[in-house]
């Protein structure tokens, strides 16, 4: 044991932010700020989409007192270890990756690297420096094909249909390693379907924005009867900041005979965060239209390959212990979207 990990978080902190480029890393990046947190933020600024809006939202960032970016991959071993080594952080929240699921089946190997690769990396960082947390992102998509709804955080999670889930699956189980042989307090987030100003233009809801003011036809998936937990990008960022200044414990009534997978006896966990309301498509489609004020042509076709039926969270755990409490309507949260996309691109 190489480092005692035992010490509670401080206030205000600092604070690496990996993927602070991307959508819910760079939201999360101003909130830290205005709570009086120094925010070192990382990105490879990759072209998985564009990087202009990548850029737009650094430059946001930009000059706030407090924040530092550094342009470098997670998977630049020496490079990462050189960073953690220099700047002495006391927590990090991991959210870069190679995002998406239907990309992992065209491209396996980016994902291995990003998601696998560089997690090693920040793991050995947060183990050979005084991390106080470490709290990185996880997925929904990890429940694959489990159909127990609502999908508990206590729920077998041994079945991923996507090498994108399997990826996220494994970085619970190396978190969970460390923990146990280091003592470093870890959290994994499982997300669900985040949205909002500032999104991912890989995302569905963007694409059904651009596709309908373009007047172009939008691809329904199974029909439109897919269920999704939509989370607005502030509850998501609610949720975090308060699970970073909590670290995780070890849970003292965990028993090895009777394994709870939502925990451990090691300081590790894991939480969903997600509305819990899920919303199926063809209603989402709809709020999206009456925001635009245009009505979608829509094309109907099967569900895709490594795509789920539904998801939605079992946020109970999150509630109870960080009084965790999503409070963004689906109308609400999609006309703020909207009004921001119209903005951002002039339309």
């Amino acid at each position: 044991m190489s480092t005692n990990h035992k010490v509670q978080a401080i206030s205000p902190a600092k604070v690496l932010v990996t993927g602070a480029a991307g959508f819910i890393g760079s939201h999360l990046s101003h909130r830290l700020l205005a709570a009086g947190h120094d925010v070192i933020g990382l990105d490879n600024l990759n072209d998985y989409y564009d990087v202009s809006l990548k850029e737009a939202r650094l430059e946001r960032l930009t000059g706030k007192s407090g924040f530092r970016f550094i342009k470098m991959d997670v998977a630049d071993r020496a490079g990462m270890e050189q960073l953690f080594a220099e700047e002495q952080f006391d927590q990090v929240v991991h959210l870069a990756a190679q995002a998406g699921v239907r990309y992992s089946l065209q491209n396996p190997h980016a994902y291995i690297d990003s998601n696998i690769v560089g997690f090693t990396n920040i793991l050995e960082g947060c183990r050979h420096n005084p991390i106080k947390h470490l709290v990185y992102a996880s997925s929904s998509s990890v429940y694959g094909a489990n159909e127990s709804m609502p999908f508990s955080v206590h729920d077998n999670v041994d079945h991923p249909i996507s090498l994108y889930a399997a990826t996220k699956k494994a970085n619970e189980l190396m978190a969970h390693t460390y923990s146990h042989l280091y003592g470093l307090p870890t959290t994994g987030l499982r997300f669900f379907t985040v949205y909002g100003p500032w999104g991912r233009p890989d995302m569905a809801y963007f694409l059904f924005a651009r596709a309908i003011l373009a007047g172009d036809t939008i691809d329904v998936f199974n029909h439109g009867k897919m269920r999704r937990d939509f989370t607005y990008i502030d509850d998501v960022v609610e949720g975090v900041t308060r699970v970073l200044a909590h670290p995780a414990e070890a849970n003292p009534d965990w028993n090895g005979k009777a394994p709870d997978p939502g925990s451990s006896r090691a300081p590790w966990r894991v939480y969903n965060i997600g509305n819990a309301r899920p919303v199926e498509l063809g209603d989402f489609i709809a709020a999206i239209e009456k925001a635009l004020g245009m009505e979608a042509k829509k094309n109907y076709i099967a569900m895709q390959p490594g795509d789920v039926q539904a998801t939605y969270a079992d946020v109970a755990d999150l509630m109870r212990d960080m009084d965790y409490r999503p409070a963004t309507v689906i109308d609400k949260g999609v006309q703020q979207f909207v009004d921001w996309y119209r903005e951002y691109y002039q339309c």
